[in-house]
């Protein structure tokens, strides 16, 4: 049956192959149990579940994949050497190559791993080179600065030291200036004496009228300074009336802040106050003027006093002078010899000095030239820092390159991941049919009489897990399935064998599970389980993968959204579970009437049905309820709470990649 089907697509599908698949379910209807529940996919899209492994299949060759040739010719690979009404060498055949795909698949899940472990890895090493080179630049940066500023010290010590010595030259030279021109002055000392030996009886005279002038010049110079003193005494009281006036001016001030209300008289007391104030500055300027004028003429009494003191001092110091020369003329020789030695050791010393600067400005040349050394190793050590800093950029470039290709090869694997995962899902059969066995109930004894059924699983290698023997009234009817629970599977175990149709709605392909069977059969149960985590269905326990699988691959950049809707179909009338305010009780004459829709694209709508957004397996499990509680429930003989309608749930899934965009939806 599936070699007959047209190969599975994620969204569309042609209308003549829909059909087709329904006519080829209708002809496989009349071989089903009445007590079994059905799992079927849809016609257009619906991706299979995973079968069980024969017992009786020969194990199949270890398979080590090599690179993308060997995943390519593994899917290149054809059926070949078996006839076409061979199936059990067919079905050998395919769950060798069911294998190979598997092992396939998980070789690319530990390549996935492995690109994932090295794209952390690359960038924790990208982070850590980050840092690294963070701490690199701020050591430069503080080296240059210290080199710079121990650069600049130098420089102005060497300023400093260069300015020293210059002003030791210029003093040097000054010193033997002072000595050559002492010598000049001493020469002619000796020739002006004589002259002044002469000039010495003239200079005796004129030192007796010069005392005589002297006396008038201090009783002159004492009448001044009388009148000097008036006169600041004067300027003193004018000074102390210039401050009572402000005094007076600030008091009237304040008067006339104070009341404004005797503005009219305080003008007028104030202009007077301003009157005898200018009048006072005027009489103050006059005095200033007066003043300056008796300043200078006492400047200039004081300068002709000194200069005539100055004549008198210089007169009187000649005379001594002279007499000192006159009568120590022999010492002054002898006296010049011991100037002209101390003059020699001087320069001496000034040579010695001069010697010890020169040599302190060697060693601060070398200092310099060290330091200049320095300096240039600094900078090429920055050159080093700026060589590694261009290699730890190009260093990064490389692993963001690498990063980026680890990123795309998980991209392709995802995407080979999903073709193989779904070429598996085709190989075992688009149209899947899974029986499941409930264990008989206390009421069920009596069929297991002479006139009764009974249930047998056979144990052969082809049939093992695959058929059921009905033995009915001594006649036996075989019937064969793609998976048979028996009535001690678990609802786990029916959960494995269609969990990948899970993952191919992630893919975005359309998946469709419904189970159908007698009122009593184990359809709800099968499908919505009960309270515990071991009776969980069908449906809750595909919720819990999808929103567990969306989250995991949001680390790959996938964001999905997700819409439900549920309706029950009673009496061949469709009703709205999560509408809001929907009565328990079903009344034909107050529900809104719905009518189901298809598209050119294959998608089947109901007009006007609450669809909520889910972001969670809390907010499913809350619509679950509220739609378990607005079913229509009846008692029958085989269950006191038996549904009493056709319940659907479908969930819409979106998602979207930056690559690519994927939709899907379980029903």
């Amino acid at each position: 049956m599936a070699s007959s089907l047209p190969p599975r697509s994620s969204y569309l599908k042609k209308e003549n192959a829909g059909t087709a698949r329904r006519e080829m379910g209708l002809k496989v209807a009349p071989r089903r149990n009445v007590l079994s529940a059905i799992n079927n996919g849809e016609a257009n899209g619906g991706a299979p579940s995973a079968p069980a492994d024969g017992g009786g299949a020969e194990a199949a060759p270890v398979v080590e994949f090599g690179g993308r040739e060997d995943v390519e010719r593994l899917l290149a690979e054809k059926m070949k050497g078996k006839s076409k009404n061979d199936f059990k060498g067919r079905n050998e055949q395919m769950s060798d190559y069911i294998k190979k795909l598997r092992a396939c698949i998980r070789w690319y899940m530990e390549l996935e791993d492995g690109y994932l472990a090295e794209q952390e890895k690359l960038r924790s090493t990208l982070d850590a080179e980050n840092s690294r080179h963070t701490e690199l630049e701020a050591q430069l940066s503080n080296a240059i600065e210290e080199l710079k500023a121990a650069n600049l010290d130098l420089t102005r010590r060497c300023e400093s030291l260069e300015e020293t010595l210059n002003r030791e030259k210029s003093e040097k030279l000054i010193a033997v200036e002072s000595y050559e021109k002492e010598k000049q002055e001493r020469e002619s000392a000796e020739r002006s004496r004589d002259v002044l030996t002469v000039e010495l009886e003239r200079a005796t005279h004129d030192a007796k009228r010069f005392s005589e002038q002297l006396k008038m010049v201090q009783d002159t110079n004492k009448r001044l300074q009388e009148y000097n003193t008036s006169l600041q005494q004067y300027n003193s009281n004018l000074q102390a009336d210039a401050s009572k006036s402000g005094e007076t001016i600030s008091k009237l001030q304040k008067e006339k802040s104070a009341m404004m209300e005797t503005m009219a008289a305080l003008r007028e007391c104030h202009n007077s106050m301003s009157s005898q104030l200018e009048s006072s500055r005027a009489s103050q300027q006059e005095a200033i003027r007066v003043k300056e004028e008796l300043r200078k003429e006492v400047e200039c009494r004081r300068a002709e006093s000194k200069q005539v003191r100055d004549d008198r001092d210089h007169a009187v110091a000649q005379l001594n002078s002279l007499n000192i020369e006159l009568a120590t003329c022999k010492e002054q020789f002898g006296r010049a010899s011991k100037e002209c030695e101390c003059m020699s050791t001087k320069v001496s010393a000034l040579e010695e000095t001069c010697n010890t600067q020169q040599e302190q400005i060697q060693t601060l040349q070398k200092q310099l030239a060290v330091a200049t050394d320095k300096l240039k190793l600094a900078d090429v050590t920055a050159i080093e820092a700026m060589t590694g800093y261009e290699e730890q950029k190009e260093k990064i470039k490389y692993l963001e390159d690498r990063l980026a290709h680890a990123e795309s090869q998980i991209v392709e694997g995802d995407e080979l991941r999903k073709k193989l995962h779904n070429t598996i899902l085709e190989l075992k059969g688009n149209i899947r049919v899974f029986c499941r066995v409930r264990p008989l109930l206390r009421f069920d004894g009596d069929s297991n009489g002479p006139e009764g059924a009974s249930i047998s699983f056979p144990t052969s290698v082809e049939s093992a897990g695959r058929a059921i023997d009905l033995m009915n009234q001594g006649q036996k009817l075989s019937f064969s399935y793609d998976k048979v629970f028996d009535h001690n599977a678990s609802q786990e175990d029916v959960f494995v064998e269609i969990s990948q149709l899970v993952q191919s709605a992630l893919d975005g392909y359309k998946v469709c599970i419904f189970a159908y069977g007698q009122t009593g059969s184990g359809k709800t149960y099968t499908m919505m389980g009960k309270s515990g985590i071991d009776q969980k269905g069908i449906i809750p326990r595909s919720l819990e993968q999808i929103f567990k699988t969306s989250q995991s691959l949001e680390s790959q950049g996938w964001k999905y959204s997700m819409q439900a809707s549920m309706l029950e179909i009673y009496n061949e009338s469709i009703r709205d579970l999560l509408a809001p305010g929907r009565p328990n009780s079903f009344d034909m004459t107050t529900s809104k009437q719905y009518t189901i829709k298809h598209d050119s694209h294959g998608n089947t709508t109901v007009s006007d049905l609450t669809i909520i957004d889910v972001f969670s397996i809390a907010d499913v499990t809350n619509l679950l309820e509220k739609a378990s509680h607005s079913r229509s429930v009846g008692k029958t003989q085989m269950n006191e709470q038996s549904s009493r309608s056709h319940f659907v749930f479908t969930l819409k899934i979106s998602g979207s990649n930056e690559v690519n965009m994927s939709k899907g939806s379980l029903t």
